[in-house]
């Protein structure tokens, strides 16, 4: 049933394309069956797509073991096996990093930029994951279908990265938004659950008809659907209205996925009512997938009329969103604004000049996946059956009753925060740096500014956790291997890209300069001054 829901919308879609086409192409006006088409993919497209094809098998895999297993029984089998099809994804990566260049008709396209993002959501899927095979049998969640859908919508988000083509994109944003909308209220009997169900499915469709309402106009104005061949088109001439008002059209609907204000009014309920590691996937894959795709469309298109747009969403996101968090007292919905103020931390970026914004943008989505990643991670142990433990007030005491639980939050919160010798740090310092550079002032001031509000709602968890005497009993269960290991590859990562930035730096400036096709300055060799780190 889940694969013929997912399945269905695109079958009638092309069915539907390929009649138009055919009558268009009978016409004579419009060639939609070029010679290419005619024939089969050879053996290299296949593999750059290899990941996408080794994660929905695994994901088929899942689904059919399922029903023929015991339900207990299931619960780690099934997530081990959805484990190995993570890293066999990112196996499958490392073999279509070998076979670089266009797949599909010029539909796919395999970089440094498409990789970098393959690496990053598969990663996340791998965590997620982890996270996971204790909580499904502390809430006594079924796992079949959860595991299947996660990879499934990592399938999506994947793709989404390396898609050059309007429709390829929509129909990666479908299959990652269906199994996230399913995903998001598989806890069954919370109400709170199936309420967030509800508002992410009925307000991310709203989001997606903007999109697909923005490539109708862009293809209407330039007559392709190829991000390279829009690109080459706008720059032949002058940018028309129609293409100009298309990509606004497209960036309200990725503003939605990204939860950048003012499209972020669902972020809060989905979150608080979702189950704790699909909030951390969906805080982190899909917004880093659709990053991608607005990398893409912002600097390749380069539509100069939405710098604008995105100086607005960049300022009220981290605006909004922090001063949201002040008055929260649910770790959930505290995470979630926090969620909206770093997505107008990387909104930043593009406001920023390509060649700065691209490789500062993907290193923000890279340290904010693994702080993020850990701090749900935590929060996924400790909220207990039924997710009963997510107040502010339940933190009181944690440094005493578990110290290693409470440390390694500490560090993600600080992470957040942006203090030095962390990933948040150095994500924050380029972001801004870039936007320094490209003469964006006062949006820098505005996100300065921000960054020193948003730590009070951080620190006042640590001192929660710290500070405070707890006012009644919460259980905490010993963390097993599986979470711990979640919780350890996200501190590593986190306290890596604070420490030791440039690798990730100068794969992403690389990736950044084949991209936009314009020279990267080199990253800065050393430290930032005291100052600075004070600042930042």
């Amino acid at each position: 049933m889940i694969i013929e829901a997912m399945i269905g919308p695109i079958g009638e879609a092309t069915t539907a394309a390929a009649f138009a086409g055919k009558a268009l192409a009978a016409s004579g006006s419009i060639n939609f069956f070029p010679a290419q088409l005619q024939t089969l993919p050879d053996g290299a497209d296949y593999i750059r797509i290899l990941p996408e094809i080794v994660l929905s098998l695994f994901g088929i895999v899942v689904m059919m073991l399922d029903p023929l297993m015991d339900e207990e029984k299931s619960q780690k089998f099934l997530a081990t096996i959805a484990f190995l099809g993570a890293i066999a994804g990112l196996g499958a990566t490392w073999f279509m990093a070998q076979s670089p260049g266009l797949a599909f008709w010029n539909m796919v396209q395999v970089d440094g930029f498409s990789i970098f993002f393959h690496v990053l959501t598969i990663a996340i899927a791998a965590v997620v994951i982890l996270s996971s095979y204790e909580y499904m049998a502390v809430q006594r969640i079924r796992a079949g279908e959860y595991y299947a859908l996660l990879l499934f919508g990592t399938v999506g988000v994947a793709l989404m990265s390396s898609a050059i083509e309007l429709v390829l994109i929509f129909i990666a944003l479908e299959i990652s938004s269906i199994s996230t909308y399913v995903l998001a209220g598989f806890r069954r009997n919370a109400a709170a659950s199936t309420e967030s169900s509800l508002k992410y499915f009925l307000l991310g469709s709203f989001a997606t008809a903007f999109f697909l309402y923005g490539v109708a106009l862009m293809f209407g104005a330039t007559g392709h659907t190829n991000i390279a061949e829009i690109s080459a088109a706008l720059q032949a001439g002058p940018i028309p209205l129609l293409a100009a008002v298309g990509v606004a059209f497209m960036f309200v609907g990725l503003g939605f996925k990204v939860a950048a204000a003012p499209f972020h009014i669902w972020t809060p309920d989905v979150y608080e009512g979702a189950p704790a590691p699909i909030v951390g996937f969906m805080s982190t894959a899909p917004k880093a997938a659709a990053f991608a795709v607005l990398l893409r469309i912002v600097f390749v298109i380069d539509v100069h009329a939405l710098f604008w747009v995105i100086w607005i969403a960049a300022a009220l996101s981290m605006t909004l969103g922090n001063i949201a968090a002040l008055v929260q007292h649910n770790v959930k919905r505290l995470l979630a604004y926090s969620s909206i103020a770093h997505a107008g931390y990387l909104l930043v970026g593009f406001a920023a000049l390509p060649a700065l914004g691209t490789s500062a943008a993907m290193f923000y989505a890279a340290s904010y996946a693994a702080m993020n990643l850990g701090a749900f991670a935590v929060v996924s142990h400790f909220a207990n059956t039924a997710e009963r433990y997510v107040t502010l007030e339940d933190y009181e005491g944690l440094g005493r009753s578990s110290p290693a639980l409470a440390a390694a939050l500490t560090i993600f919160l600080l992470s957040l925060i942006g203090i030095p010798m962390t990933g948040g740090f150095f994500a924050k310092f380029y972001v801004f740096s870039a936007a320094v550079k490209s003469n964006l002032i006062w949006l820098t001031i505005i996100g300065v500014v921000n960054s020193g509000v948003g730590a009070y709602y951080y620190l006042r968890v640590i001192v929660k956790m710290y500070m405070n005497e707890a006012r009644r009993e919460v259980p905490i269960t010993p963390v097993t291997f599986a979470p711990r290991l979640a919780i350890s590859v996200c501190l590593i990562a986190t306290i890596y890209l604070g420490v030791y930035p440039g690798s990730v730096l100068r794969y992403a400036q690389e990736s950044a300069q084949a991209l936009v096709q314009r020279p990267v300055p080199e990253a800065p060799s050393s430290t930032p001054t005291p100052a600075a780190a004070a600042t930042f």
